[in-house]
Parts: C-alpha cells; sequence; structure tokens
C-alpha cells in the first residue's frame, strides 16, 4: 500500500508520521512505526542482496593477478549496492519499514546460474540488540562471504542510519591455492523524500575494502545537492594498502545507474584508461530459490511471517497488529523461560568469536575496525560456524508434530 493511499487508514496517516517524529531527536528504535508504512518482508532476507549476481561474485577466484584479484572484488561489491539500497523502491514506488525480524529467525535459499550453486543462510543472531548474520557460498569456486548487519537509526530533519558490523570475503587464490580474505566496511545511509511520502535511501560518508594480499579500496558516497552533483553518486579507488596516493584503478559513477572502471588515478582518466562501464540494465539478477512455504521450517521468514504479510497485502491493520503480536508475545515468553531455566538461545548457524578474530587482528587497523569489532552494539562477533551447520543442515526432516510444536512455543501460531 502506497502511503498516499494509506492516509486515515488505522487513525493513522503519512502526514501524522511525519509530524509525530520531526518533534524527535534521538534513537528511532523507541519509536513503533504505523503499520501503513510496513513492507511484508523481514531484514533476514536483505542478506540476499550480496549475490544477486552470483558469476561477478564468483569471478575473483578465476583470476591470477592479485590487484585484479581486489579490483574484481571491488567491482563485485558495487553492483551490490543498488540491490542493497534502492531495489525495494523500485519494485514497490518507495522504502518502507521491513519487518523486525524475531530471534532465531532463518532465510534459506540458493542461487544456480553459470556460476554453479551458491548458497544463502541469513539468521537474526541477536535481538536486543537486533543483528542478522549471513553466510554466502560459490560451492563451485569455494569464494564464501559471511558477515552481520546492526542498524542504529536516528532523526534530525531526516533519518539517518548507521550500520554496525562487517563481512569478510574469502577468495581462493588460484595462483597460490591459499585462501585470501577481504575485510569490507559497510556505508551510513539517511533517508530522502520523506516530505513527498515516497521515501527512498542515499548513501554517505565512505566505506572500505582491505585485503591479506595487500589492496584496500576507498568508496566516497555523495547524493544530489540543492545546486549540483547527481543522486545515488560515488567514487572509489583501489591501492595499496598505506598507498593512498598510488592508485592503481578508480571507478565512478552512480550506484543505481552505471559507473565506469579506469586504470590509474581519477585526474588521469580518459577513454584510454577506461577498462570496462558497468550498467546493472543490461545484467538482469539471477533469481534466488528458496523452499515453497510448506516446505520451509517454522523459523524461516516467509513461512514465520506469512499471514503479518497476508494482511499486510490486505490493508487489514487490525489483523497485521493482531498477528504480529502473537509472535512477539510468544518470542517475549520464550526468553522468559530461557532466562528462569538460565539457559540462552542456541544459534543454528552463527557462533559468538570469544576474545577477538583474527581477520580483525590482521586487517581492522587498515579500516578503523577494533579486533572485537562492534560485539558489544551487535550482540557478539558472529562467524559462520561450518560444525553446525552441518548438524542442521537437513532441516526439512522435521515431523508435521515437531514443526507445529515449534510454531506454537517460538512464533504463537
Amino acid at each position: 500500500m502506497e502511503p498516499q493511499a494509506a492516509a486515515g487508514a488505522g487513525g493513522g496517516s503519512w502526514g501524522a508520521f511525519l509530524k509525530s517524529i520531526a518533534s524527535f531527536n534521538g534513537d528511532l528504535a523507541s519509536l513503533t512505526a504505523p503499520p501503513f508504512i510496513l513492507s511484508s518482508t523481514s531484514l533476514t532476507e536483505f542478506s540476499s542482496y550480496w549475490a544477486e549476481h552470483p558469476t561477478i561474485f564468483a569471478a575473483p577466484a578465476k583470476e591470477p593477478d592479485a590487484a585484479k584479484r581486489a579490483l574484481l572484488v571491488l567491482k563485485w561489491f558495487l553492483t551490490t549496492l543498488k540491490q542493497q539500497y534502492a531495489s525495494r523502491s523500485e519494485q514497490y514506488g518507495n522504502e518502507k519499514k521491513p519487518l523486525n525480524p524475531f530471534l532465531g529467525e532463518l532465510f534459506i535459499g540458493k542461487w544456480e546460474d553459470a556460476a554453479g550453486t551458491t548458497e544463502l543462510v541469513s539468521e537474526q543472531v541477536s535481538h536486543h540488540p537486533p543483528a542478522t548474520a549471513y553466510s554466502i557460498t560459490n560451492t563451485q569456486t569455494g569464494v564464501h562471504l559471511e558477515g552481520y548487519n546492526a542498524q542504529k537509526a536516528s532523526f534530525s530533519k531526516t533519518i539517518y542510519i548507521k550500520q554496525i558490523g562487517h563481512a569478510v570475503l574469502t577468495v581462493p587464490s588460484p595462483a597460490t591455492k591459499e585462501p585470501e580474505t577481504y575485510l569490507i566496511t559497510l556505508p551510513s545511509l539517511h533517508i530522502e523524500g520523506l516530505i513527498f511520502g515516497a521515501p527512498f535511501i542515499e548513501l554517505d560518508g565512505s566505506s572500505f575494502i582491505t585485503s591479506s594480499s595487500g589492496f584496500t579500496a576507498k568508496i566516497d558516497y555523495s547524493g544530489k545537492g540543492w545546486l549540483s552533483g547527481k543522486k545515488n553518486s560515488f567514487t572509489a579507488a583501489l591501492y595499496p594498502t598505506g598507498k593512498e596516493k598510488e592508485v592503481l584503478y578508480n571507478v565512478s559513477g552512480q550506484w543505481t545507474k552505471n559507473f565506469d572502471i579506469h586504470k590509474g588515478s581519477a585526474k588521469h582518466s580518459g577513454k584510454d584508461t577506461l577498462i570496462e562501464s558497468w550498467d546493472p540494465t543490461l545484467v538482469p539478477t539471477t533469481a534466488l530459490t528458496i523452499a515453497p512455504l510448506d516446505k520451509q521450517h517454522p523459523l524461516e521468514s516467509r513461512r514465520a511471517w506469512a499471514k503479518v504479510a497476508a494482511a499486510i497485502a490486505k490493508g487489514d491493520l487490525d489483523a497485521v497488529g493482531a498477528e504480529k503480536g502473537k509472535i512477539e508475545n510468544a518470542q517475549r515468553a520464550m526468553r522468559a523461560q530461557e532466562k528462569s531455566e538460565g539457559r540462552t538461545w542456541e544459534r543454528r548457524y552463527f557462533s559468538s568469536s570469544e576474545g577477538g578474530d583474527a581477520v580483525l587482528a590482521q586487517l581492522g587497523r587498515v579500516v578503523g575496525l577494533a579486533e572485537h569489532g562492534d560485539a558489544d552494539k551487535t550482540g557478539g562477533l558472529w562467524r559462520y560456524n561450518r560444525e553446525k551447520a552441518e548438524k542442521v543442515r537437513n532441516l526439512a526432516q522435521l515431523t508435521g508434530d515437531d514443526e507445529k510444536k515449534i510454531a506454537k512455543e517460538l512464533l504463537g501460531q
């Protein structure tokens, strides 16, 4: 439902919502969004935006030159930005507030294309503070991405969102057969278009990719100003770590439209330095395949939120509130039971690294991340646990009675 169409629905309106936040300063986590601006998509699904071009995701594993591998990693990252931050606006007409995942929520799928099979596991590993962890693996090349993400939103004339967390990409080097690691930081963002009832995301600040092979990329984001500039603009430079002025490659353009990759620094860029131009309209994304609802585990996002999503689609705001309430109340009861029994929820695919992390210890200082990351703000420093993953790989073998019990206890359904 568009915000304009929702005016007056459930006693609220887009204008009333803007008025309610206009006088608010601070953390928006304490505010409840009105149902009419809710998306029917859970945040756990957002992890899939990292690999909707699987062939580009897997491409670095086939490049023998280390600097060119780092460039392919930068290219892959830049191609994900449109999917990460603009695909929902293009699909639905504007950005809406996603569903807040419950602890233990899962989103599982795979892509099949020329790169082979690329597998996705996304899990809500913390609820207070909320954090989503993910693992994406191309089984043919062994390229693997893992990371976790939390968001802190505040309001001052517009909505500002700081992304907390990071990602680690592992690429098997075809030259040395040893895996390279790339530490990736996340850009900050803010919401534009609020006053017109058509919100969209704009990125700001800088983010970095730094590698164990000795290369770093810095990406600077900018948007359209009052007098100049273009929406969703960026510039990026790839250089040997610690030698920012010795630019090997530079990239510039709009992450929602097109960008150009040049050899050397930006000040010397021209037709003779152009390596490649990227136009997302010419490279369609690969559809993610997920199991049918009746074959999904009760904790998988689309099955768990099915009744809420149906109510949102119908514009039945009373049903939205009632169905969300069932899940939230069941979760509160489960947390209370765990506390009384002196135990904590066991994450299915991820574990919190204790006492720091080897990747952050090696590369974190380059991009301003401490060895413990932002563990205090994300409920832990989360890493994919392959041993756990093997134990739960066959979730579909649960019996019907098992599934009903899980759904009743954890989701109130």
